[in-house]
């Protein structure tokens, strides 16, 4: 198994977009930080380690569509 780690510095100019199981759809501003609650980092910068053999992002844990939602209202 491989690891790909991803560490970016991304400088306030990030953009997130959800649809939950409804078809619901958050967005966030142009300018938002990268949310600090959904595991891939925080503030200006995007951190994960992806398993090249399955695809999944590695200590990834399940997120609620409320969490997700909170987190990019947030940023």
């Amino acid at each position: 198994m491989g690891i790909l780690t991803i560490s970016s510095k991304s400088s306030d100019l990030n953009t997130f977009r959800y649809k939950d199981k409804n078809g619901k759809i958050t967005k966030s501003n142009d300018y938002a930080y990268v949310p600090d609650d959904i595991g891939i980092g925080g503030g200006d910068y995007v951190e994960m380690e992806i398993d090249t053999e399955t695809g999944q992002i590695l200590n990834w844990k399940k997120l609620t569509d409320e969490e997700v939602i909170d987190a990019i209202k947030n940023a």
